[in-house]
């Protein structure tokens, strides 16, 4: 696509203004896409500030950025006026250490974590890799405790380790934080998976709906809805939760460390691993409301749509 003189002002007065610039979907609080994402948690851990540009406000932007470095995806990070790339760039250049440089950072710590995959855990991977030829088994850990694995080619530049007779693949921000981690396979009645626990962590205590409606009619709780903003559309919060995406990780991760806190999904799964985040940070009253809302409409509230 051609690109118009104004648009092509706007996006070299940004970099002209900022050495450092993101192009991303959302903000740097609270991206919305998993590249966008992934592409903050990796300037995050180098840089202290840098100026993101929030294309989904502005659809000028969005497709200007693309014609003007010939770059057909978002994100995409510029330093100095110069494209770098976009997310998969971003975590090759930081996996490398050449991201480090580029920002004049200390070289990445390349330690090895010491890791425990328990036997439950390591025969789900097997069977759930059997079929994986050529490709290695990936965790990456946010800088908010935020997991996930996945399954990609191994670089020159992971960091690998095996426990188990399984091999895991970090990049070095990922190894850090991974120190002393324990990968277990977890069965609830909303389903199965792998659960990571940090070491200090505390356990995360199950509340059912009916504990739930007791304490928040005590007041002794703060309630988080964890559901993404389709979800909040079918069947709003309840009157007393905050909401995450609408406040951000960092601004809830501020209260009290002794604060009681749950956390409330769909079906219990997805706010499960995110109080696995608040345990991992040192949070010490730390709650999943089983079964979700969809529990609270069975169970105590026909009124709330199921969906």
């Amino acid at each position: 696509m051609s690109l118009d003189s104004a648009t092509r002002e706007r996006i070299e007065s940004l970099l002209q203004n900022h050495r450092v610039v993101l192009f991303m979907k959302g903000t740097r609080n609270q991206p919305m896409c998993g590249f966008s994402a992934a592409a903050t948690n990796t300037l995050n851990e180098l840089l202290p500030d840098y100026h993101t540009v929030n294309v989904l406000e502005d659809p000028e932007i969005r497709e200007g950025i693309k014609a003007y470095g010939d770059w057909p995806t978002i994100p995409q990070l510029y330093v100095g006026g110069e494209l770098v790339g976009g997310a998969d760039i971003i975590r090759q250049m930081y996996a490398s250490g050449e991201l480090h440089q580029l920002f004049g950072a200390a070289a990445p710590d390349r330690t090895p974590p010491e890791i425990t995959i328990t036997d439950k855990a390591a025969e789900a991977i097997r069977q759930g890799t059997a079929n994986a030829q050529g490709l290695a088994l990936h965790l990456e850990i946010g800088p908010d405790h935020s997991a996930g694995f996945q399954l990609a080619p191994a670089s020159d530049h992971d960091i690998v380790v095996s426990s188990n007779g399984i091999e895991v693949h970090f990049d070095p921000g990922s190894a850090q934080r991974a120190k002393g981690i324990v990968i277990d396979w977890v069965s609830t009645v909303q389903g199965e998976g792998l659960s990571l626990k940090f070491p200090g962590a505390q356990e995360i205590g199950s509340l059912t709906v009916q504990e739930l409606k007791a304490r928040l009619a005590a007041g002794d709780l703060t309630l988080v809805d964890v559901r993404p903003a389709q979800g909040r559309a079918q069947a709003a919060p309840l009157a007393q939760a905050r909401v995450l995406e609408e406040e951000g990780y960092e601004t809830l991760a501020a209260l009290p460390k002794d604060a009681p806190i749950a956390f409330i999904c769909h079906h219990g799964v997805s706010s499960r691993g995110v109080a696995e985040r608040f345990a991992a940070h040192g949070f010490t009253k730390v709650y999943n409301v089983e079964g979700g809302m969809d529990a609270w409409a069975r169970e105590i509230d026909s009124s709330v749509p199921r969906y």
